[in-house]
């Protein structure tokens, strides 16, 4: 396993997890199921400088046992057995941690007893958030990770991503574009999971995405509903797909899927909750009239998207822009009584405007409509180079960092 996690690609959030591993906090990593989770936990267990450690990946039935024990001392005897020696410093990992409910207060009482270090987990951020928060307060920290950005997506096709990222957030570049566009249509096609983007076939990557979805299904949501919720949720989940882009009206999806309007909103937190969507809400300069609009929802992997549900080429592309700003702050959307729109608004300082083919009149109209919600920062974000050598755009492939 060494040999392997060693010519492993890094991952940007590596850095931040490598500075918290000297920390005596619980790291907590959650995301979606395989976003890269356990590649992670292995390796910042790799990194630790002493032998005092172990991995326990509670999908098996050893381990769960372990920490399903009713008695700390029977759990310490058992850990001992594993390697672990309670007298000295030492590292317990444990990969997906929501399989074992009672597994906080395990670590709770490690945590106050031993010097013992946790790095744990998950892939729901309900149970992570909630759960840890209400036994682990002061004790941990949480990292979210989700599928590839573009950036980590050209590193792991064996490309040199520190060009992309030298010239990258800047107006469209003719020659930046030609070298990088192929790529990037591949990633808004395929997606950012790792195991898809490194599939070396077109069969096996649209296999791997079916698998995502299958296990998504199967796994976390049958774990944190129920049973019978799941068929609904597929149901829903292909409903959201070719609706990506558009405002949530629960009373109509509600009567398509035949559920109420509390359920409907249950179902998509538990969706919000396990990675699968990003609902963006509407940008108010009054909470109360934010909270009353509508939310917008996209998916969290655009190949994901595209084999839930067919959609046009111009959902997608949005899908993706919204994918690679919500890591950057607070998302928005911006729409008037009358209609006019601005796709996205970052941190109530940013406007964007997201066209497959931009042309001068797409950046007039995006200026005007932000000056009058007082945003000067203006960004149309396009796909294509336009035909008539309009330049005062940025194309998608660029927004990285």
């Amino acid at each position: 396993m060494c040999k392997l996690l060693n010519k492993m690609i890094q991952r940007r959030i590596f850095k931040e997890l490598l500075a918290h591993l000297e920390q005596p906090q619980v790291t907590v990593i959650t995301g979606m199921r395989r976003v890269g989770k356990s590649t992670a936990v292995k390796y910042l267990l790799q990194n630790v400088p002493h032998t005092n450690k172990v991995y326990l990946d509670l999908e098996r039935a050893e381990y769960r046992f372990i920490l399903n024990l009713t008695n700390y001392k029977d759990i310490e005897i058992n850990l001992s057995i594993e390697g672990i020696d309670f007298s000295q410093p030492a590292v317990i990992a444990i990969d997906e941690i929501q399989l074992t409910p009672q597994a906080p207060s395990v670590i709770k009482y490690l945590y106050d007893t031993y010097q013992v270090k946790f790095i744990v987990s998950g892939s729901s951020s309900y149970y992570l958030k909630n759960r840890f928060s209400e036994s682990l307060a002061g004790r941990k920290r949480i990292f979210e990770m989700y599928p590839l950005d573009f950036y980590e997506f050209v590193k792991f096709k064996n490309r040199d991503a520190d060009i992309l990222l030298k010239f990258g957030n800047q107006p469209f570049n003719l020659s930046f574009y030609l070298k990088w566009k192929a790529l990037y249509e591949e990633f808004l096609r395929f997606g950012g999971f790792p195991e898809v983007v490194t599939a070396t076939s077109e069969a096996d990557k649209r296999y791997f995405i079916k698998d995502l979805v299958n296990a998504y299904i199967e796994l976390d949501i049958r774990l944190l509903s129920d049973f019978s919720a799941s068929d609904d949720l597929l149901k829903l989940i292909r409903l959201l797909a070719v609706r990506s882009g558009h405002r949530v009206d629960y009373s109509k999806l509600g009567v398509i899927l035949g559920i109420n309007r509390n359920k409907l909103k249950d179902y998509l937190h538990l969706l919000q909750y396990t990675y699968f969507i990003i609902p963006v809400t509407a940008f108010s300069k009054s909470p109360d009239r934010e909270l009353s609009k509508q939310q917008k929802i996209y998916l969290s992997d655009t190949g994901i998207l595209q084999y839930l549900g067919q959609m046009s080429s111009g959902q997608i592309f949005e899908n993706a822009i919204a994918i690679q700003l919500m890591q950057r702050g607070k998302l928005q959307y911006f729409q008037k009584l009358s209609g006019q729109e601005i796709d996205f608004i970052l941190d109530e300082t940013i406007a964007f405007e997201v066209k497959e083919t931009p042309v001068e009149a797409d950046l007039h109209k995006l200026n005007q409509r932000a000056a009058q919600i007082g945003i000067t920062d203006c960004r149309l974000i396009g796909r294509h180079q336009p035909t008539n050598n309009f330049e005062q755009f940025y194309w998608g492939g660029s927004l990285v960092g």
